[in-house]
């Protein structure tokens, strides 16, 4: 048995590198604990979903490294970090979660700005006169 699982994660800009290890259930992100870091406890939910779905919400310590983005991408970027690091430490629990929508990468991003509009798609105000 491995001592180590790995994980990365991404989500709009972005990047959560997962460590599990066994142990009690604590998470740890950014030298700080999980309720400490997340200012939501929404964001909390999301974030332990694929642990409470494969029934390993207490079986794993859990250190994290995010950069970049806000709360929610980051948020996101943990989650798919947690889903590959569980497939890793077992392969059977991909079963549990592919269903779930947690395998796949959510690759909505930010649209670049076009010349001559606004923002994205915003077009400039029309004026008759």
């Amino acid at each position: 048995m491995k001592n180590f699982y790995y994980g990365t994660g991404r989500r709009k800009s972005s990047v959560a590198r997962v460590r599990m290890v066994s142990g009690t259930g604590k998470i740890i992100v950014n030298n700080q604990n999980v309720e400490d870091y997340m200012p939501s406890p929404m964001l909390l939910i999301d974030l332990k979903q694929p642990l409470v779905l494969t029934n390993t919400v207490e079986k794993f310590d859990i250190f994290i490294t995010a950069t970049g983005g806000g709360f929610s991408g980051q948020t996101g970027a943990i989650r798919l970090g947690i889903t590959k690091a569980l497939m890793d430490a077992d392969a059977e629990y991909r079963k549990i979660l592919k269903p779930a929508g947690l395998v796949t990468r959510d690759a909505r991003i930010k649209e670049r700005k076009k010349y001559g509009l606004k923002a994205a798609r915003r077009a400039p105000q029309f004026s008759k006169r």
